[in-house]
């Protein structure tokens, strides 16, 4: 019983993990938006390998009105296609035998069984005697026995149907190509005029590809780099300092290395992601079975647990919430499971993430010493004042069981850190450090976040007010 008494205690605060929901012809409903959100959807993700520029704005238009209407707080995160390579068009039950030979050229033809049209120059540059080719999301596998400039012969690994345009994955190839296609760019052009607080870039290879980008996209949006290329993990420090945030694309990555690797992989990114004070968000078919079925399997359910006890900022929902028959329920069940997974790490908390290792930093020691402070003498919550976003940042890498009220006089800022691990954001024009302390304390008193006389730690600037001056600590009654 003092088990159940403790777990109710903690329900009325918010998640610290947040949910990232993809928007699609499922919930594509001003409504069914309005719905997600007081469900628990944090971030919503347009995915543009779907869909018009069109069908993007409308959904557009509904969260922000959403979020206006029920005084909400959510980002938007928009999903670039990517240099995504595909075969051509192949005739109706077209199998491939192991042990056979198979043929990818350029040639614009049908296929058959014996070959099949790709349509890819920089994939005949790159390709070598033994390289792999999958195919089907790593259902057909070949390797490659000879090569010209107009053919690739290959001998059948893995066998199957070969099926009009599936996508092909190189998983020892790093090709030379730009991360960003023609369509990726009309893409970005359309977006950057939108109000969206993310994009994610697709297929990362390496540092450059992401450098390549952030010269195009500036300071207009927060750059989320998706790990689902094996190269990537190359240069997986470089690619996180590069980036705002970081993806774990389990979908290709799962694809393109052996399934028992992804686990250890997954908690190695999302460690050095807390490290860097960068958010990161786990991906791809975390409740798959809800696509049809109204509940999940209980092997889901302990994905999702396993995510939050890493220390994930977000997991995210793709066809689930996309294209699914049960896009409302399957954020109630994640809700459910986050909520589950936070409340046993708050009674046993070795089960959750790990303590990161001291930094000589002043800002990092200010951060760790206000949690700190804050669990010694019993708080209710620490407040971090911010202009930029870093204070908070740097506040959730610590992953406290404290509620972290974030205030910021920048509507940008606000919605964006709706994707960071434990942060409540609130926006704030009060000019003043005791001005911005009391309007804070009202905030957490209409939320119910603390009540008359219980204690917040206050984390902010000297001289109050100015960016990246984070050295001051307060003890403050409510």
């Amino acid at each position: 019983m003092k088990r159940k008494g403790r777990l109710m205690m903690n329900s009325k605060l918010p998640r610290s993990t947040k949910i990232v929901a993809t928007i699609g012809t499922a919930t594509d409903d001003a409504e069914i938006i309005k719905n997600l959100i007081q469900t628990g959807v944090n971030v919503f993700r347009l995915n543009f390998s779907h869909g018009n520029h069109g069908d993007h704005l409308k959904r557009i238009t509904f969260i922000r009105s959403a979020e206006k209407e029920m005084n909400a707080n959510v980002a938007i995160l928009a999903d670039l296609q990517g240099p995504k390579f595909r075969i051509g068009a192949v005739k109706n039950e077209t199998k491939v035998i192991k042990g056979s030979n198979y043929i990818f050229d350029k040639i614009p033809e049908i296929g058959n069984f014996k070959r099949v049209n790709l349509p890819h120059d920089e994939i005949f540059k790159s390709l070598s005697i033994g390289s792999n080719i999958l195919m089907d999301d790593g259902k057909l596998q070949f390797r490659v026995t000879n090569k010209s400039k107009d053919e690739i012969k290959t001998e059948v690994v893995v066998g199957g149907l070969v099926k009009s345009n599936k996508g092909v994955n190189l998983p020892d190839v790093v090709l030379n190509t730009s991360p960003l296609t023609s369509k990726d760019i009309e893409d970005l052009k359309f977006i950057l005029n939108q109000e969206i607080d993310w994009i994610a870039l697709s297929f990362v290879q390496k540092l450059k590809d992401v450098e390549e980008v952030k010269k195009y996209i500036g300071d207009k949006a927060g750059i989320i780099a998706k790990i689902e290329k094996p190269s990537a993990l190359e240069e997986l420090d470089e690619i996180i300092q590069a980036c705002d945030g970081i993806m774990v694309a389990r979908g290709d990555l799962g694809v393109e290395l052996a399934p028992e690797e992804v686990p250890g992989i997954q908690k190695e990114i999302i460690l050095k992601c807390r490290q860097a004070g960068k958010p990161v968000i786990v991906a791809t078919q975390m409740l798959e079975s809800m696509i049809e079925t109204p509940s999940p399997t209980r092997a889901e359910a302990s994905d999702v647990a396993t995510a939050v006890f890493d220390g994930a900022d977000a997991v995210m929902l793709s066809a689930e919430t996309a294209v699914g028959s049960y896009p409302l329920e399957t954020v109630n069940i994640m809700d459910r499971i986050i909520t589950s997974a936070e409340n046993h790490i708050k009674i046993h908390p070795g089960d959750g993430p790990q303590n990161l290792k001291r930094e000589n930093f002043i800002y990092n020691a200010v951060s760790r010493s206000a949690v700190s402070l804050a669990e010694s003498v019993n708080a209710k919550a620490v407040v971090a004042f911010t202009a930029s976003g870093n204070t908070a940042y740097r506040m959730s890498r610590e992953r406290s069981n404290l509620l972290l009220v974030v205030m910021t006089p920048e509507i940008i800022v606000k919605r964006k850190l709706s994707l960071l691990w434990g942060a409540s954001p609130f926006f704030s024009k009060v000019q003043g450090y005791e001005a911005a302390i009391q309007e804070a304390r009202e905030i957490i008193k209409i939320k119910n976040f603390a009540k008359e006389g219980d204690t917040i730690v206050v984390v902010a600037g000297m001289p109050f007010g100015v960016s990246g001056s984070t050295n001051s600590i307060r003890v403050v009654e409510i």
